[in-house]
């Protein structure tokens, strides 16, 4: 009788967090909608739908403005906001630090470094397009700070406290020489440095939505994988073992897809904060740490929190777009304090 009354309980408990999943994901879809109804010039409800699933009778700027601008830009909100949030999410449970994240660790810092080292060189000294260059630095910078991170941490045995030391410390670096920058570069290269460090999602492109999708799908399935090592490594880094759990070799394993994660997301968008921060707690809070729910809902919470910064961004100032990574921080630092004053001691 009490087994069945626990197997009760616990198909409550997961039921409630499928339900969970499914309304985070029913508010993205939601959000997704507005955010291509909303922006600088003025479109009809029945001019977006027309556009969107090709009416013959739509007027020809409004598929324009429709397929060339605001669903790229839409879905790239919801792809890179789903990738943050997993970044984040991941970083938090292999480091067993709330505080974990992209940002805070120095990887958007190595980013904006590699973005603005383009920019000031310039596409003029080199063979490759300003357009193709900035991106492809950042990415490149990304990557060799998660690369830098780890290798300070082998030095030191890989455990999480010297990988989170390390972070910070990068990021300093980072801000330190991208400050370098900025007050070497010529006034015009200045503007595009700081306009790149603000993060805009106005350059997306199918074909930039494409590649972080892709990598976004290849690199899930293989964390989704590990759902059970992962969540175990919450227990702590000797439980985990006794468990039979390679924590070494499973820290390297996701922190390396949480830097090719990372990468392809900052890359196109420049530096965006606190939705890798903010969008895991939001999970935690509602499924707790099992990483089969987990995993999914800190990508949905990180789509919706920036898809609604998007949508937030135009209309902040009527007929003009406002840096989203301005208004990520202005939604993440108050519901991140709020996160912290509201939680019961032990939730951390």
């Amino acid at each position: 009788m009490e087994l069945v009354k626990e197997q009760a309980v616990y198909q409550g408990i997961t039921a409630r967090k499928y339900y969970y999943l499914l309304l985070v994901a029913a508010v993205c879809i939601v959000s997704l909608l507005v955010d291509v109804l909303v922006g600088p010039a003025w479109l009809s409800i029945s001019d977006v739908v027309k556009a969107v699933f090709g009416v013959a009778s739509v007027e020809p700027t409004a598929n324009v403005i429709v397929w060339t601008m605001r669903l790229p830009t839409a879905l790239m909100a919801i792809v890179v906001g789903a990738t943050l949030g997993i970044a984040g999410a991941e970083m938090q449970t292999i480091l067993d630090n709330p505080l974990a994240s992209p940002y805070t660790l120095g990887i958007s810092a190595g980013a904006g470094f590699g973005a603005a080292l383009a920019i000031v060189v310039g596409g003029d000294k080199l063979p490759i397009p300003e357009d193709y260059l900035v991106p492809l630095n950042a990415f490149v910078f990304a990557l060799i700070t998660c690369l830098l991170i780890y290798f300070i941490g082998r030095a030191r045995a890989i455990t999480a406290e010297t990988m989170v030391l390390a972070g910070i410390g990068l990021l300093f670096l980072f801000h330190a020489l991208l400050a370098l920058l900025q007050y070497m570069a010529s006034a015009e290269a200045l503007q595009s440095i700081v306009f790149w460090l603000f993060g805009s999602l106005m350059k997306a492109t199918w074909t930039k939505v494409g590649l972080v999708t892709a990598i976004l799908l290849i690199v899930f399935p293989v964390l989704a994988k590990d759902a059970w090592k992962l969540t175990a490594m919450k227990l702590g880094d000797e439980k985990a073992k006794s468990l039979g759990i390679h924590v070494e070799k499973l820290r390297l394993k996701t922190f390396i897809l949480i830097s090719l994660l990372t990468a392809s997301a900052v890359c196109f968008v420049g530096t965006i904060g606190f939705i890798g921060l903010v969008g895991p707690h939001i999970a935690r809070m509602l499924v707790g740490e099992d990483q089969r729910f987990f995993l999914p809902l800190s990508a949905l919470g990180g789509a919706l929190l920036l898809s609604l910064a998007s949508i937030g961004s135009k209309i902040i100032v009527p007929g003009a777009i406002f840096p989203i990574g301005i208004v990520t921080s202005l939604i993440g630092v108050p519901f991140f304090f709020s996160l912290i004053l509201t939680q019961k001691r032990g939730y951390w």
